[in-house]
Order: structure tokens, then C-alpha cells, then sequence
């Protein structure tokens, strides 16, 4: 269980996220060359699990998760940026097979020009869940 597997139940769970961005372009890890737009990807940034002395208990994990929209054009980048948050912020409960997540924005990254002049940007997520 990751990060990485919350965001991605939430992503493919949001009905109006898929109207726009089709299940087989949510990708986990790489994009591949040439994918249709547009394209979200999501990465694992950065992990922290909490120490406990204690044997058998269980260890709350924090992971930072960044969604990257690849698109076509500005506007639609900002509206699948905008879906996203939708999506994903402020969720708790069970998700993607955690049973105590939760999920909270951590910053929109900067408009960038991606491969072959395609738009992007990235929103990220603090995901904590106890594994």
C-alpha cells in the first residue's frame, strides 16, 4: 500500500475526472512516448513512516504524491488540475485498500512546457494511511 495506490483508487473512482481523462491514460510511474492527451501521472515523492517502540503497532505512513496533467492546451490543463483537487482533497476513510487514510493538497506546482510543447503541471497530495 502506498501513496501512490490511494491517489490512483480516488483518480479512477471520479466519474467526471474520467469524462474527461480516460482510465488507460492514468498512469502510475512513466507516461509512455506518444501518449494521447490528455494524460495524468502519478508519482511517489517522498515518504515518512512514524517510529513506534512499541511491538505490533502499526506505523502511520505519510506520503507526498504529485499528479502531473499533461495536456493539449492551458485551458484544459487547468480544468483537469482543477478535477483533480475536486477528486482527491480533503478524502478520508477506506481508500485504495487503507483502511485509516487520509488525504490533504500540498501545493500546485508551476505551468510548464512538456514533451512535444504539451502543457503541464502537477498538483501534490499529503496521503497518510497506516500500513
Amino acid at each position: 500500500m502506498t501513496g501512490v495506490d490511494i491517489i490512483g483508487a480516488l483518480l479512477t473512482g471520479y466519474a467526471p475526472l474520467l469524462a474527461v481523462v480516460p482510465l488507460e491514460r492514468i498512469k502510475a510511474g512513466m507516461l509512455p512516448d506518444g501518449v494521447t492527451l490528455p494524460a495524468l501521472l502519478v508519482r511517489d515523492v517522498s515518504s515518512v513512516e512514524r517510529q513506534s517502540l512499541r511491538r505490533g503497532a502499526t506505523t502511520r505512513t505519510t506520503d507526498r504524491v504529485s499528479v502531473t496533467v499533461r495536456a493539449a492546451n492551458y485551458r484544459d490543463q487547468k480544468a483537469i488540475i482543477a478535477l483533480v483537487k475536486d477528486c482527491c482533497a480533503g478524502k478520508v476513510g477506506a481508500i485504495g485498500g487503507a483502511a485509516a487514510a487520509s488525504v490533504l493538497t500540498a501545493g500546485t506546482g508551476p505551468d510548464l512546457i512538456g514533451p512535444a510543447m504539451t502543457f503541464e503541471q502537477s498538483q501534490d497530495f499529503r496521503v497518510s494511511f497506516d500500513a
